[in-house]
C-alpha cells in the first residue's frame, strides 16, 4: 500500500504497529529536543503532491507532544505534502470544550485553531472526552471508539451475568451503547466533583448489580480515584466481580499500584498511550487500537467511507 505514515515522539509503538497492520515501514523522519527544552522536527523523505498521515498523541508530556505535533503539520506542509492528516490517538485538551465558569480558557478550541493554522487537512482521533470538539474544527474530524475493541475482548472473557456501569450521568450514553453491544443492562453512578483536583466522590449506585458481574466503563482513567471508589461501591451493593475498561489509560501518579490493591479483577486499556510516570501492575490489560486506525487510515487513503467503523 502506498501510503506514508510520520511517527511523532509520542506514538512511535503505536505508529509502528498501524505501519505494520498497513503493510508499510514507518515513513523517515526525526524529532529532537534541545537542552533548554525546544523541539526540531525534520522530514527525511520526499513527500512533495503526497496525502500523509502523522500519528502523534498529547499525552504526557501534554505541551510538548502538542507543540511537536503542530511543528510535524508544519514540516509536511512546508515540505509540499498536499494533505496532512493528523492522527491524535488521545486529544488530552477536548476536556476542555466548555466555558463553564467565568474568565477560562476553551482550550479545545484554541487547539484546533492551531492545528488549523498550521495547515492540518483532517483530524482522526479516538474517544474524545468531549464529543462536540469535532466541530471546533472546520476541517473534516474521523472520530473512531474504543468501544468494539473493548467488547471483542470482553467477550471472550465470557463473564457471567455481566451489567455495564457508566461512572456518571455524563457517560451514561455511551455506556448504553456498551450494554447494547454487550446484551445486557447497564447501571449508573453518582459521582460528585467539587473542584478541579481530579477528585471525584461516588454517592451511590442507580440500577441494580446484586449477584452481577459489574463492568465499569469510561472514556479515560488519570488518577483512578474514582474507578477505586467506583468498585468499592459495587462490591457493598452486592457485585459479585468488578471489572474496569477505559480506553485511555493515563495512570498518572500511583493509579497502578491503586488498580492493583483495590477490588478490580482486571482493568482494560487501549495502547494510545505510551508515556507514563509509572509502570503497569498485573492487573492492567494493554489491547491494541492500532487495527482501528490502520483501517481508517487505508479508508481515508483510497477514498472510502470511514463512518462504518463508527457504533450504531
Amino acid at each position: 500500500m502506498d501510503v506514508q505514515v510520520f511517527a511523532g515522539s509520542g506514538s512511535t509503538a503505536l505508529a509502528a504497529a498501524i505501519c505494520s497492520k498497513l503493510g508499510v515501514e514507518t515513513a523517515a523522519g526525526e524529532t529532537i529536543k534541545f537542552s533548554d527544552g525546544n523541539l526540531f522536527v525534520r522530514v527525511l523523505e520526499n513527500v512533495r503532491d503526497r496525502n500523509v498521515f502523522v500519528v502523534q498523541g498529547t499525552s504526557y508530556p501534554t505541551n510538548d507532544n502538542f507543540m511537536e505535533l503542530l511543528f510535524w503539520v508544519d514540516a509536511l506542509r512546508r515540505a509540499s505534502a498536499k494533505e496532512v492528516t493528523a492522527v491524535i490517538p488521545y486529544f488530552s485538551y477536548a476536556k476542555g470544550d466548555k466555558k463553564d465558569e467565568p474568565r477560562v480558557s476553551i482550550r479545545a478550541r484554541v487547539c484546533a485553531d492551531a492545528l488549523e493554522a498550521a495547515g492540518v487537512s483532517r483530524v482522526v482521533t479516538m474517544d474524545l472526552h468531549a464529543a462536540q470538539v469535532q466541530g471546533f474544527f472546520k476541517v473534516p474530524v474521523d472520530h473512531l471508539y474504543g468501544m468494539p475493541l473493548i467488547c471483542d475482548y470482553i467477550q471472550s472473557l465470557q463473564l457471567e451475568n455481566p451489567v455495564v456501569v457508566s461512572p456518571d450521568e455524563g457517560f451514561a450514553k455511551m455506556a448504553r451503547k456498551y450494554a447494547k453491544l454487550l446484551d445486557t443492562e447497564m447501571a449508573v453512578g453518582d459521582k460528585y466533583r467539587t473542584a478541579h483536583d481530579e477528585h471525584a466522590t461516588v454517592h451511590g449506585i442507580l440500577g441494580n448489580v446484586e449477584g452481577r458481574v459489574a463492568l465499569i466503563v469510561d472514556d479515560f482513567a488519570l488518577t483512578c480515584g474514582s474507578l477505586v471508589s467506583m468498585a468499592q461501591r459495587l462490591i457493598e451493593r452486592g457485585a459479585r466481580e468488578v471489572y474496569a475498561a477505559v480506553t485511555h489509560g493515563l495512570m498518572s501518579g500511583d493509579a497502578p499500584q491503586k488498580i492493583q490493591a483495590s477490588p478490580i479483577r482486571q482493568l482494560v486499556i487501549t495502547d494510545t498511550i505510551e508515556n507514563r510516570p509509572s509502570p503497569l501492575t498485573p492487573k492492567i490489560k494493554v489491547i491494541s487500537a492500532a487495527p482501528l486506525f490502520a483501517e481508517a487510515i487505508r479508508r481515508i487513503h483510497t477514498h472510502q467511507s470511514v463512518s462504518a467503523l463508527f457504533p450504531v
